[in-house]
């Protein structure tokens, strides 16, 4: 018998491909509805087996509170850059920081430094073959503790506890 785990092995994103299926596409006529349902299940169900881990979210407020932080952090990072390289008086500091992780999970991880590279003015460079810490560079660092401290407390902290790994 097909279960529906079987046949949707991940009903979130099934729903999130159909959704920007329909933004792209820019309309929600019946053949555009289709043809999205039929990706949103049939992308999942071919790459599924590709995927590292299965983890699952258990908290799942915490997930909406780390992605309203990480919207937020997006705005004002883009405002505080564009000061930053508007001002021709102001000497950046830019800065490549080790980064030492507490997260183990590669999928974990992942998230952390798309996290990072999402906000601007820091991008992750490399992650160590053993996998222990992340090379980021930031356009302007005063206090590379400070930073790391940041990133920690913001970021990783949370992941941790939306994955309980």
């Amino acid at each position: 018998m097909i279960t529906p785990r079987r046949w949707l092995p991940t009903p979130v994103l099934s729903l999130l491909l159909l959704f920007v299926w329909l933004l792209m596409a820019r309309s929600y006529a019946p053949g555009q509805i289709l043809l999205g349902g039929v990706l949103a299940i049939v992308i999942p169900l071919v790459t599924f087996r590709f995927w590292d881990t299965k983890l699952r979210i258990k908290k799942p407020w915490v997930l909406v509170r780390f992605i309203l932080r990480v919207l937020k952090d997006i705005v004002v990072a883009n405002f505080e850059v564009a000061r930053l390289v508007a001002n021709p008086w102001k000497r950046l500091k830019p800065h490549f920081i080790e980064y030492p992780l507490m997260l183990e999970e590669r999928f974990t991880i992942t998230l952390l430094a798309s996290t990072i590279s999402l906000t601007p003015g820091t991008v992750s460079a490399n992650l160590r073959l053993d996998g222990k810490s992340l090379l980021i560079h930031a356009l302007d660092v005063e206090d590379e503790q400070a930073l790391i401290e940041e990133i920690r407390e913001r970021y990783e902290r949370p992941l941790k506890e939306i994955y309980e790994c």
